[in-house]
């Protein structure tokens, strides 16, 4: 019963469309309080509630795009929601000292896209491959 009070009072915080789409995206009706965006514009939340979330399960990340995974998350979102940090990135102010101008933006995983890296090789090989070439053989009949 604590599961459909939890559902209708998630349903009632968050309105029917929002609680549409985490059930199609997350799988569960979640509420909580925005911590903050990153570059590609997912949202990151927080519930820490008791009544409402399981412990350990109170943060979590609604992705931009429909076709998500992991790696479409920063590292430092990623320590957040894995508490390995106990601020947000944008409440915490070592992880915002600790980005240096010189370090390059997050860029996700392409494995498997058109995006993906590919290799090329500029030298001529320096090794060829064997062609067997067939030799007569004198008194055989060929």
């Amino acid at each position: 019963m604590v599961g459909i009070i939890r559902y209708i009072r998630n349903i009632r915080r968050s309105g029917l469309m929002q609680w549409w789409r985490n059930m199609q995206y997350i799988g569960d009706a979640k509420y909580g309080v925005l911590k903050g965006t990153d570059q590609f514009g997912n949202k990151y939340f927080e519930n820490l509630d008791p009544e409402d979330e399981v412990p350990g399960r109170h943060r979590w990340v609604d992705y931009a795009q429909h076709e998500y995974h992991a790696s479409q998350v920063p590292p430092e979102w990623h320590a957040w929601l894995q508490h390995i940090r106990k601020d947000p990135p944008t409440e915490d102010p070592v992880m915002q000292n600790l980005s240096p101008a010189w370090k390059s933006h997050w860029v996700e995983n392409l494995t498997g896209t058109r995006g993906a890296f590919k290799t090329y090789d500029t030298a001529a090989p320096k090794l060829t491959a064997w062609e067997p070439k067939v030799a007569s053989r004198p008194g055989v009949p060929q």
